[in-house]
């Protein structure tokens, strides 16, 4: 993705960036002002300590060009690409004190989507082969959600929706408030006409009565199945036979997404993506000619 390129996402990476910067800074970096010559310049290297699926390098750029306008910054391995212990993911030449002010703010936020890539990645590799759609979800971390998104895609991954504006997704919750499945789905369905809305719609079920109402009610995109046994998810497959698309989701793990994807599902979403990715150990050092 190029930043630039996406009006949405350079809105969004400008206000974390700021806060971010802000958070660190505060009054000022302190020990850098008492240190460094304001006129000073240096190179830094970014060294990987992990294996895994990088994320980020744009967004580093991005800080650093923000910070100091004239810096200079080189990419050696691409976003998305395969990295190992040892390898330089990208040299920077810039102010000193722009360098330093930078360096923990990119830090965290380059572990942070390299985890989630590098995980993202390993989901997609279990299930390569079998013609089955990894969605992410909303268990994301708050006002970073894009980048945690973008994060996904990057690790080889699709991401489900932004938020609750642009997919309807009738859950366990709203089925219960309303009063029933039919009730929910029909209430959406007056609610998409009266707004002229054009969004899918899905709906969680959480066992094979629920299923056959929904199947009764009709005028929906998607059956979530949640938390199914596998013999049970073969079933519910078998009985939609085609007529919506089918979601696995709950408890997804590592372990278990390739027996769940064998089911004949077309889509598995996948929570611990995002709300259990260990971050990449990585570091940004000064170097010297």
């Amino acid at each position: 993705m190029a930043i630039a390129n996406d009006l949405t996402v350079s809105v969004l990476l400008d206000k974390f960036v700021e806060s971010a910067l802000q958070e660190d800074i505060g009054e000022g970096d302190h020990t850098t002002l008492a240190c460094i010559d304001p006129d000073s310049t240096s190179k830094a290297h970014l060294f990987i300590k992990d294996a895994g699926v990088i994320a980020g390098i744009e967004v580093a750029e991005y800080i650093f060009k923000k910070l100091d306008p004239t810096s200079s910054f080189t990419t050696l391995i691409e976003d998305g690409s395969d990295v190992n212990y040892g390898d330089v993911a990208f040299e920077v030449i810039c102010n000193t004190h722009a360098l330093l002010k930078a360096e923990r703010v990119i830090l965290n936020t380059l572990q942070r989507m390299s985890g989630i890539a590098t995980l993202s990645n390993r989901f997609k590799f279990e299930i390569e082969d079998l013609p089955v759609t990894i969605l992410d979800t909303r268990k994301t971390t708050p006002l970073i959600r894009f980048l945690e998104k973008w994060a996904v895609r990057l690790g080889g991954c699709t991401n489900y929706r932004n938020g609750l504006y642009d997919w309807i997704m009738i859950k366990d919750n709203h089925i219960d408030a309303c009063g029933g499945i039919k009730q929910a789905i029909e209430k959406v369905r007056a609610y998409k006409k009266d707004k002229n809305l054009d969004l899918g719609v899905t709906v969680e079920v959480r066992n094979l009565v629920e299923l056959h109402q929904v199947l009764e009610a009709g005028n929906i995109t998607r059956i979530m199945l949640d938390n199914f046994e596998l013999p049970i998810l073969e079933e519910a497959v078998i009985t939609i036979d085609g007529r919506y698309e089918v979601e696995a989701s709950g408890g997804v793990n590592i372990h278990t997404i390739r027996k769940i994807a064998k089911t004949g599902v077309n889509y598995i979403s996948v929570g611990a993506l995002t709300h259990s990715a260990t971050s990449m150990d990585i570091s940004l050092k000064v170097v010297k000619d």
